[in-house]
Order: C-alpha cells, then structure tokens, then sequence
C-alpha cells in the first residue's frame, strides 16, 4: 500500500489534485480511474480520468520492484499449496499491476485463478470481485475466507457472504506521511 500511496502522490501533483494518506486508506479497494473521478469531481478539476489513471498505473509500476511481501501472508499461502484447497486472487487492481506485483513477490506461478478490476462492472464495496473468483474456483462463496487490507474489501467480503481475515490484525501498512 505505501507504494501505492507515493505513486497516488505523484501523479495527483502532475494535477494539482489533493489526496490525503488517511483518503487514500478509505478508498484502497477501488479501481485506480474510479478514484481518479471521484477526487477530480470533489475538487472541481477537469482530468482526463483514463490518463490520470494510466500515469498512477505507470508510476506504481516504476516502484514495484522495492515492493516487500507480507512474510505472514505469503507463508499462508505457501501452506496452502499442495493442499488440494483452492486459492485465487481477488483484487481491485488492474489485471498487468496484480501480475507484476505477484511477481515481485515470487507467487506468479501460485495462482491460476484471477479476477481483477478489468472483469467486473462493480468494485469493492460491491462483492462481484470474490463472487467471480467463487465461481472460477467452483465452490460456494459461504467456503471461502477472503485475506483483505482494507475496509471496503471486507465490505465485499461480507457482502459476498464470505469469511474473512483482516491482515491488517498482524500487518500494519508503513505510513508514508507522519
């Protein structure tokens, strides 16, 4: 999330566009051109959203290569492998920024089902994101325990009718601004 952050802070300057960290935590879950619109709308300045967007995606992905796992998070899911239980990503991010960040992570090759922002209409808080990697993975949604970061993505979770682990119990996001 701090990368993400620095990227947001980047690009929203390029437009003179505020976007305060504690924001940005409220609003982690939501496509990156969603955001774009809503900040742009608030603050009454005129944006071409998809190039906002574009540039925050671009500037993200100039930062992956600093990203840090969460150790706690990725010994989940290596516990889980072999198990026969199936997993899947599930996220509001851009299909190209999911795989880049998997790899950086080195779980590329762990998750076959994945479900980003490009193939659903609504977003966190809506649950079509984990109902569509429900389906992918055939089970019942009422099976499923969603690993969420943010509020909105527990929102989903249990508006999809899902369990949840809210990592942020054992993983506190490094804050960019003090």
């Amino acid at each position: 999330m701090p990368l993400h952050y620095v990227a947001w802070q980047n690009t929203m300057a390029l437009h003179e566009i505020d976007f305060p960290e504690d924001r940005f935590y409220l609003m982690a879950g939501m496509p990156t051109d969603r955001i774009v619109g809503i900040l742009s709308v608030e603050q009454g300045i005129h944006v071409d959203v998809q190039t906002a967007a574009s540039q925050k995606e671009r500037a993200f992905h100039k930062l992956i290569s600093s990203l840090k796992p969460i150790q706690k998070t990725v010994d989940i899911v290596n516990s889980l492998i072999g198990t026969g239980k199936k997993i899947a990503v599930a996220s509001g991010g851009t299909r190209e920024s999911v795989d880049l960040q998997l790899r950086a992570i080195g779980l590329a090759d762990v998750f076959s089902i994945r479900v980003c922002a490009e193939d659903t209409k609504r977003h966190k808080p809506d649950p079509d994101v984990f109902l569509r990697a429900a389906e992918l993975m055939g089970v019942e949604p009422a099976e499923c325990v969603v690993y969420e970061d943010a509020d909105l993505g527990i929102e989903a979770a249990k508006a999809a009718g899902m369990g949840f682990v809210d990592i942020r119990d054992f993983h506190t996001p490094a804050r960019v601004s003090k």
